[in-house]
């Protein structure tokens, strides 16, 4: 899906960085404390217009373009990685509908997402069916005029919070991924229990939850596309947001990046700046040469998600892999430097790194990742 590019994607930029400075970087700390959802910060997106960013303009949007979008996650997840998820799960609820759904479903609740009125969430993830989709137990039954979910998603985020849940489940279960659908549910549909998940190592502040379906009714005209294209939405949909979790991850190894230099330059040691020390600039180096490189790595894939270009599954995927992994090791080397500082809530740089780890696992673990790009590089 080609997509124009931003003129004004600079401006976008350097708006959200000022925000993302001025007002969110003060609420990271609170927010991982009390794992609360940070609905001022979903607020402040709705009032300056950021969800919008992830949506074309015809819908409502002020951009569309995923490299814009990129820019943006980054500089958020810079100073809160839960805050720069608020972005990246609104965009990953509202693909399904981009690449899927019907010219009314598009003009009915994209506006609603790109004005952040409603709150998505996208589940395809369950007990039992993580990387394997194809061991769905989710079902859709027909029943009259619509179809009667049954069955549990996973590891939902905004899953306690959303107003919109794009849900796949199987129609045909013999035809395994070739009968998988998606539906759109209101997030407060009868037969709908949501169940909040606490006690995780980083993000605290992002909404996750579990989802259990019992009979609940799901209208016809709320499928995306026709029965059995769910799947291969799905798979679209992942090949546009995977860059995008690189992206948070850009950013959360960048934000550490920035700390650990600053902390290096000010720390004594021996009568010295610890920067003066040969070790602590080889550590520096590295730290910056492999975010650099994710990052120009993750852009090409943004680039080849808005000029529709064949390459966008396996570039989206190693983007997500090389930036995940180069957050992983930047924030622990930014630990490292700091000693034992370091290790305690008092400086971010520890929350910075249970904030990475999760990059490595959701949106396909790197694992998953590596398997994708080998199947593409093979033929």
């Amino acid at each position: 899906m080609a997509v124009e590019v931003d003129v004004d994607r600079q401006a976008i930029q350097a708006s959200v960085r000022e925000l993302a400075q001025g007002r969110i970087a003060a609420r990271a700390a609170e927010i991982d404390r009390t794992g609360e959802y940070p609905w001022d910060i979903v607020q402040l997106f709705r009032d300056q217009d950021v969800f919008a960013i992830a949506f074309p303009p015809e819908y409502g949007g002020l951009s569309g373009s995923a490299l814009t979008l990129s820019l943006v996650v980054e500089e958020v997840a810079k100073v809160c990685a839960t805050s720069a998820l608020l972005l990246a799960v609104q965009a990953l609820g509202g693909y399904p509908i981009l690449i899927g759904g019907s010219e009314q479903q598009k003009r009915t609740y994209l506006p609603e997402l790109a004005a952040g009125r409603k709150i998505a969430a996208y589940a395809l993830t369950e007990p039992d069916a993580g990387s394997d989709a194809g061991a769905m137990r989710t079902r859709a039954r027909r029943d009259g005029d619509g179809y009667l979910l049954d069955g549990t998603k996973m590891w939902i985020t905004n899953g306690g919070v959303a107003d919109l849940i794009v849900v796949f489940a199987s129609t045909d279960p013999e035809a395994r991924t070739r009968g998988v659908s998606a539906f759109l549910v209101d997030g407060d549909s009868p037969g709908l229990e949501r169940r909040e998940i606490h006690g995780k190592l980083g993000i605290r502040g992002s909404n996750t939850a579990e989802l259990v379906f019992d009979h609940c009714r799901v209208p016809a005209e709320r499928r995306l596309g026709a029965e059995g294209d769910g799947f291969k939405i799905a798979m679209a949909v992942l090949d546009r947001s995977r860059p995008q979790i690189g992206s948070q991850a850009l950013g959360i190894g960048a934000g550490a990046l920035e700390y650990a230099l600053a902390y290096a330059k000010q720390r004594h040691q021996f009568g010295h700046a610890i920067a003066e020390f040969q070790g602590i600039q080889f550590m520096l180096a590295d730290m910056g040469s492999q975010l650099e490189a994710a990052r120009c790595l993750t852009h090409e894939a943004c680039r080849a998600i808005d000029s529709g270009d064949p390459r966008t599954t396996e570039l989206a995927a190693m983007a997500k892999l090389m930036a995940s992994d180069a957050a992983m090791r930047v924030t622990t080397d930014a630990v490292q430097i700091l000693g034992g500082y370091g290790y305690v809530n008092e400086f971010p740089v520890e929350r910075m790194m249970r904030d990475a780890k999760i990059t490595q696992i959701y949106e396909g673990t790197n694992q998953i990742q590596r398997l994708v790009i080998a199947k593409r590089l093979l033929g």
